[in-house]
């Protein structure tokens, strides 16, 4: 892996030795990977379905927010890529199409502005 945050890269190794001591990693394809990760976004969704958000309960988000997190950190270690990088990357592109001064206080996509 690309050299990373010292925390990143911490948790990741922990999660990758989990599934190493259990012998997983047979099973964490990609495909399958992304698919978990699609999944757990699913039960995340279903703790806030036909509530307030003010109503959620705060250790199921957390529950399934990490299981979600531990699926993208699964797929990021499988493909090599700095976690870190990635994102920074992202939020440049980001910001080249939602500008400040266009989309400040709005929701509208980037081909809307």
């Amino acid at each position: 892996m690309i050299s990373q945050n010292s925390d990143i890269k911490e948790i990741t190794d922990k999660i990758a030795q989990f599934t190493k001591d259990r012998d997983w990693d047979q099973f964490h394809n990609g495909k399958d990977l992304a698919l978990a990760l699609s999944i757990e976004a699913a039960e995340l969704n279903e703790a806030f379905l036909w509530k307030r958000p003010e109503d959620v309960h705060i250790d199921k988000i957390k529950e399934e927010l990490a299981d979600i997190l531990n699926y993208a950190f699964l797929i990021a270690d499988k493909y090599n890529l700095d976690i870190k990088k990635i994102i920074l990357e992202k939020l440049e592109k980001n910001a080249e199409k939602y500008p400040v001064d266009k989309s400040k206080g709005n929701a509208k996509k980037y081909t809307e502005l």
